[in-house]
């Protein structure tokens, strides 16, 4: 697979996350993020379990554990509940932070080099979200501001720990993915119950919504995202989360009849220019460590 088609496989996850906002106040019962996360993980890892037939061994238990905390466990509950206290630009711009996050993260764990260009591209990106997302009335929350970055950031170092624990030989992506999902769900349940509860009434357009998040925005949307993750450096499918809040924003204008600025346009362009430059630098940088180790095979096979 060449890396073009490789990197659009990985953005349908981002793409797929950003119509969770519209669904979430627009479908989903309110006052209930834990239930939504559970819902969105539990039986869609699951059912990745069947399909890949394979669990977890040795100290893979443990990293499935802290990896499915992280991505799915904490992650999902802070997302919705960002999503019920705040408007859907202001959630959305501060997940647009998530790529200096990982850069950050990513120099301190994965000892990867921060390069002045891939750093532009992540500041230029989070601009453009802003301007795509906020709004003159834009409301702020503390506790939802506060659930925003916490999930950015949970996610954000659950993607630099996939990135440098990689994945087991002979494992596929469908039972990677299956065993996060399956640990976050496991986390999510207990709290779930102890704090929510079930609402008193589900109808069927929260019946939809769930289906929707539990299986395209979860188990498609995951096995696809953690196969990129370990594939691309950590950064390029940092910068493909920006494509959901532009989701987001789009559907808010194509569905919910929201205005549609020139402010809008320019914020989308930076975003789209900041995913083009972050590619091509990650690429660029791909290719030069891979070099040296290329060249160094080549020695070892010559007589």
């Amino acid at each position: 697979m060449n890396r073009v088609t490789l990197l659009l496989l990985t953005a349908l996850a981002p793409l797929s996350w950003g119509t969770t906002y519209l669904v979430t106040t627009a479908l989903l019962p309110s006052g209930h993020p834990l239930l939504a996360g559970l819902l969105r993980a539990l039986p869609a890892g699951i059912i990745a379990l069947a399909i890949g037939r394979r669990l977890p061994s040795g100290g893979w238990w443990l990293k499935s554990l802290v990896l499915g905390a992280l991505n799915i466990g904490a992650f999902f509950p802070l997302l919705f509940l960002a999503a019920e206290r705040l408007p859907g630009g202001v959630a959305a711009a501060v997940a647009g932070a998530q790529p200096m996050i990982i850069l950050g993260m990513s120099a301190l764990v994965l000892r990867d080099r921060i390069r002045p260009l891939t750093a532009a591209a992540a500041v230029v990106g989070a601009g453009g979200v802003a301007l795509v997302v906020l709004g003159p009335a834009a409301h702020l929350d503390t506790l939802g501001v506060l659930a925003a970055l916490g999930g950015v950031t949970a996610t954000a170092l659950g993607m630099i720990l996939t990135k440098r624990w990689g994945r087991p030989a002979g494992v596929g992506p469908i039972s990677y993915a299956g065993w996060q999902l399956t640990a976050g769900g496991l986390v999510l349940l207990p709290l779930t119950l102890l704090f929510e509860g079930v609402p008193a009434s589900i109808d069927g357009g929260a019946v939809l919504g769930y289906l929707w998040l539990g299986s395209v925005g979860g188990l498609l949307a995951y096995t696809l995202w953690f196969r990129g993750i370990q594939l691309l450096p950590v950064i390029a499918p940092g910068l493909l989360a920006l494509l959901s809040p532009v989701v987001a924003t789009l559907l808010g204008t194509l569905v919910g009849g929201e205005t549609f600025t020139p402010l809008q346009a320019l914020g989308i362009a930076l975003v789209l220019v900041a995913l083009v430059v972050g590619q091509l630098t990650a690429l660029r940088t791909t290719r030069r460590s891979s070099a040296p180790a290329r060249e160094q095979e080549l020695q070892a096979s010559r007589p």
